[in-house]
């Protein structure tokens, strides 16, 4: 499949990989430079393929909390937040982002690689709701990094300056109506617009043009996904799968227990969270050269034996050294990644690696 923006990545010259059935840009050139653009200036990415869904009707609130572990409905029209599909033995299908856009309409956003797993999910669970689940057909365009926000204001007509973390606003570019929403995935401020498929190249051409001058470069996955690991964020298939909790992922924030009415996982999810916990999600970093790699055992350094798995890993362009995040039993011990046969040791370190100023 292809996103609208396809055309303009092949005229960019982006290297392409096949991502959940999309031919995707990896990266425009060089991905550590990509990545220190959206640090320091700005990146534009196009995310035209994870999964769009709006849920409308008198009980969409409802259904909403009924469906996800958050309670949506508290939500007033213009908030966003992040939130949790589980089953219902507390395994996590997805992680999403939920948009209240008017007092009986939602809009969410899957990870692209689950985006039938989570329609289906959610088309079983509003049946017995007066709401309405439409796939949307539409693009995503993300621009992020400490110049976004001057760069957006240059030509959107939004009150970008009003609009808080984790909030949407409808706006306009030269004429084209979008939703404007202050979120993202790389640890830095910035926008996610949603654009009509149709004029998503008139959208990401103006962003271009008025951007580049302010140190605005096209961005790739590559770079994408090197950003929010620094930035400790989780993402689906490598810290979050379906044999993994909220509770096991430092996700617990985001299960509202307190919601009154039943919810799909509730009763395992319960149990989660007064459970002792058998593995915790930390932050490693390598004094050494090699890469830490998602699948590589954690070892205790002294004895060797297993402790856990690296579920991501590369070298960090902010802090030039290898970070990885990874579960493990236990952090009562020097630990080690076992790098195809060589003990590398670590260090553990706080999560996010990185922090962006908010001065």
């Amino acid at each position: 499949m292809r996103t609208a923006l396809y055309e303009h990545h092949l005229a960019l010259g982006a290297t392409l990989t096949d991502y959940a059935g999309w031919r995707m840009p990896l990266r425009y050139g060089s991905e550590s430079a990509e990545h220190l653009a959206v640090r320091k200036a700005a990146g534009l990415f196009d995310l035209g393929h994870m999964g769009q869904f709006e849920i409308h009707g008198p009980e969409a609130a409802g259904a909403l909390d009924f469906a996800l572990v958050g309670r949506l409905s508290e939500l007033v029209v213009g908030q966003a937040r992040y939130t949790l599909l589980c089953q219902s033995d507390g395994g996590i299908l997805d992680d999403l982002i939920c948009y209240r856009l008017a007092e009986d309409r939602y809009l969410v956003v899957a990870n692209a690689a689950n985006t039938s797993v989570v329609s289906d999910a959610l088309s079983v669970r509003l049946a017995g709701f007066r709401a309405d689940l439409d796939r949307l057909d539409r693009s995503l365009i993300a621009i992020q990094g400490p110049s976004a926000a001057g760069i957006l204001a240059l030509i959107c007509d939004a009150h970008l300056g009003g609009l808080p973390y984790y909030a949407v606003i409808p706006g306009s570019i030269n004429g084209i109506p979008l939703w404007v929403a202050r979120t993202g995935y790389t640890g830095e401020d910035g926008f996610e617009l949603y654009v009509p498929a149709e004029h998503a190249s008139a959208v990401w051409w103006a962003l271009t043009t008025t951007g580049e001058p302010h140190g605005l470069r096209s961005a790739g996955l590559a770079c994408r996904d090197t950003l929010r690991l620094e930035a400790g964020m989780p993402l689906y298939g490598h810290e979050l799968t379906c044999d993994t909790t909220p509770y096991d992922a430092g996700l617990g924030r985001v299960v509202r227990l307190d919601k009154p009415a039943d919810f799909v996982g509730r009763a395992a999810l319960t149990a989660a969270a007064e459970a002792p916990r058998s593995r915790r999600l930390v932050g490693l970093v390598s004094a050494g050269r090699r890469v830490l790699r998602a699948g590589q055992p954690v070892v205790d350094l002294r004895t060797g034996a297993h402790l856990g798995v690296v579920t991501s890993g590369a070298v960090s362009p902010v802090l030039g050294r290898p970070i990885a995040m990874a579960y493990v039993s236990t952090v009562n011990a020097p630990l080690a990644v076992d790098v195809r046969g060589s003990l590398e040791p670590v260090e553990l370190s706080p999560l996010p690696f990185y922090r962006r100023s908010t001065s």
